[in-house]
């Protein structure tokens, strides 16, 4: 009994001052927020239309914070079961712990941050591919948002039923809906080569493999967006499929029902056969609906 008591004792002296001190510090952040936001608020009063990138922005914060968190368990656990070892000894004696506690000790340690270290890769992993997402939607954002000049209207980020619609461009010419590729480059070898998608109508031929899934995800994508937006306009809208590859060199061996494009030869997206065109009425129907969609994003300073 006095040993679980002493235990609980070490266990308290060593992790008490870190509770302590996290439990104040968020307190007093919170207590900071509060009293600011009583005599000040923020000049934005209406949410914001999302960014390119907007979803992959928010889920590459969230694992940012679980890697830090990660890291944190990485170096606190290890310490505080080495700290329990020690403490044990030092209140119950050397001769009373025995060698098979410090084997548990160490075993327990090791097995800790063998997990934290797998947990730390498998993130860094999954961030590492949202960053080269976030980075094509971006550069495929600000290319789009050119098409403004030629009166278009561009959205980013449509939130849809599970899934986002990456850009849609809306125009005299048709709509557009835009999904966007961040596939990575082979530094070794022929550059150009290496960096160059053949597209045969029916699938992509990338260097090293050959897939459909894209072209898949994009013309279900035209489909849904279509769907919704004869149904919220009253009016029958057919949608383009475009994949957009930023960074690849395209080579258009064949035509399908998705226009492929690399991130540079967007500026003539308005110049492609699409399904339909807009009257004005129909284009004003459009932009009204997208806008009210895609209006969902808090100012920073209100959250």
């Amino acid at each position: 009994m006095d040993g679980l008591v002493a235990q609980i004792g070490i266990a308290l002296v060593v992790v008490g001052p870190m509770l302590v001190s996290v439990f104040i510090g968020g307190f007093l952040l919170q207590r900071r927020k509060a009293m600011v936001r009583a005599r000040r608020k923020s000049p934005i009063a209406i949410d914001l239309l999302r960014p390119p990138g907007h979803s992959l922005g928010e889920q590459i914060e969230q694992l940012q914070d679980d890697l830090w968190e990660k890291l944190v368990w990485l170096m606190f656990v290890p310490t505080v079961v080495v700290a329990l070892y020690f403490g044990q000894r030092a209140f119950l004696g050397e001769k009373a712990i025995g060698q098979g506690v410090a084997l548990i000790h160490g075993g327990l340690a090791v097995a800790v941050v063998a997990y934290s270290l797998y947990r730390l890769l498998k993130t860094a992993t999954e961030l590492d591919k949202l960053k080269a997402g976030y980075d094509a939607e971006l550069a495929v954002g600000q290319e789009l948002n050119q098409l403004m000049r030629q009166g278009a209207a561009v959205f980013h980020d449509v939130p849809a039923e599970r899934f986002n619609i990456d850009h849609v461009v809306v125009a005299r010419q048709g709509v557009f809906a835009v999904e966007t590729k961040g596939y990575t480059k082979l530094t070794e070898g022929d550059g150009r080569k290496n960096a160059t998608v053949v597209f045969d109508g029916k699938k992509l031929v990338f260097p090293t493999y050959s897939t459909t899934k894209p072209l898949d995800q994009a013309a279900r994508q035209a489909k849904w967006l279509s769907e919704w937006l004869s149904s919220a306009t009253g009016t029958r809208v057919r949608a383009a499929a475009v994949l957009a590859l930023p960074g690849w060199f395209v080579d258009p061996a064949g035509e399908g029902a998705v226009i492929v494009s690399s991130g540079r030869m967007l500026k003539s997206l308005l110049e492609q056969k699409t399904p339909q065109t807009l009257t004005d009425q129909t284009f004003q129907q459009i932009v009204h609906q997208l806008g009210q969609r895609c209006r969902d994003v808090k100012p920073l300073y209100s959250r």
